[in-house]
């Protein structure tokens, strides 16, 4: 990227319409760059793009539920459209699980998965000749879940560690090409996701959510990621916390094993 950042450039972020989606879409937006904002709540989508727009910055928001290839496609075409070309596609958008393993059913995982793994998959498939192109970024929102395992979150972790295997993967194989990848692994941030987690059942749970360790805003997030982004970071984890399950999870797994199996207990308690 130039030295003036991402200014100029277009970016597509989906889930664009709350949370870490939103606070992106204002962050690089904010920093001189046309933002295309797709969310199954299209609604929410264009509010945010109407909001930025009244501040003079440059938006659109666009319907897309990224489990769909067909939408995928005509929703970023229609940003490539507007905009010419897309310099980074952020894979922000999700959907949590909270169950143990033997009270979920296989459909609730394939739910997770679609969102969380094929969403990504969908949107950068879509994007990649432009990506390739513009030598470009894809920037995916996976999770401490991503590199280490977290009690009754085995549907969510295993979406997160797909993305992993994924990314990584395209990230050599696009290495010649000019288009850099970077996985993001925040720990817990207040947003919706939390509170439209699905049970078991595939349905949203009222089940309280554990956490551990502070929650981040999505503003401070999206800053983190924003400044990773200029420095084409490979993995961004913000927190320290995270930085400690990272290594004690490589390091000492049966104490990690021990602590999370502690901290999470009321996850599998009914």
């Amino acid at each position: 990227m130039p030295s003036n950042g991402f200014e100029g450039k277009s970016a597509v972020i989906t889930g664009g319409a709350s949370g870490i989606g939103r606070a992106l879409g204002y962050e690089f937006a904010e920093r001189g760059a046309r933002v295309g904002l797709l969310d199954m709540d299209g609604d929410g989508a264009a509010a945010t793009a109407r909001a930025l727009s009244q501040k003079g910055l440059t938006a659109i928001g666009l319907p897309c539920d990224v489990t769909s290839e067909q939408e995928c496609q005509t929703a970023i075409s229609a940003v490539q459209s507007e905009f010419g070309g897309i310099d980074v596609l952020v894979n922000n958008a999700g959907i949590t699980l909270r169950e143990a393993f033997v009270d979920t059913q296989v459909a609730a995982y394939r739910k997770v998965m679609d969102v969380n793994f094929f969403g990504a998959l969908n949107c950068t498939r879509v994007a990649i000749p432009s990506l390739i192109e513009n030598r470009g970024m894809v920037i995916v929102m996976s999770s401490i879940a991503g590199f280490a395992p977290v009690l009754g979150r085995s549907g969510y972790c295993a979406s997160k560690y797909a993305l992993h295997g994924l990314f990584d993967t395209l990230r050599i194989e696009l290495s010649g090409q000019g288009v850099h990848v970077m996985m993001v692994c925040p720990t817990f941030v207040k947003t919706n996701l939390q509170t439209r987690a699905l049970g078991g059942d595939g349905r949203v749970t009222s089940h309280p959510q554990s956490t551990l360790g502070k929650l981040e805003t999505p503003e401070q997030t999206a800053r983190e990621i924003y400044a990773a982004a200029l420095k084409k970071k490979r993995i961004l984890i913000p927190t320290t916390m995270g930085k400690a399950a990272f290594w004690l999870s490589r390091l000492f797994p049966a104490l990690y094993d021990r602590v999370v199996a502690r901290q999470f207990k009321t996850e599998l308690m009914r």
